[in-house]
């Protein structure tokens, strides 16, 4: 299996990132395997574009939530990667484990 699991849509909470914030994040490697997507579909010109990345963003987006990595963005990248038979990929991770960590820390400080 290429991805963790095929998922149907966005289970976490809106985040709000413009693609100017997640150019601020430092892309990383992710294993394929550790993926989730968020997209059931895949347009084939999509992938087999040469110039697919040239309006977007070279890395694809991932987003951490409950301790799983959803892929939200980027899965002809992914499955590209795949294709050439690489176990990772590149990507941008937002932890959105890690900001609501740190919401309720702040939270708690907070109160009395």
């Amino acid at each position: 299996m290429i991805f963790k699991a095929v998922g149907d849509g966005k289970p976490y909470p809106e985040h709000g990132l413009t693609y100017r914030d997640w150019a601020q994040i430092p892309p990383r490697q992710i294993r394929l395997d550790e993926l989730i997507t968020i997209k059931r579909e895949l347009a084939l010109d999509a992938l087999l574009a040469e110039e697919s990345t040239f309006y977007g963003d070279l890395f694809p987006h991932v987003v951490r939530w409950r301790g799983d990595l959803y892929l939200e963005d980027g899965l002809h990248r992914a499955l590209r990667a795949a294709l050439h038979q690489r176990s990772t990929v590149h990507g941008r991770v937002l932890d959105l484990d890690d900001s609501h960590t740190r919401t309720d820390r702040e939270g708690e400080k907070s109160t009395p």
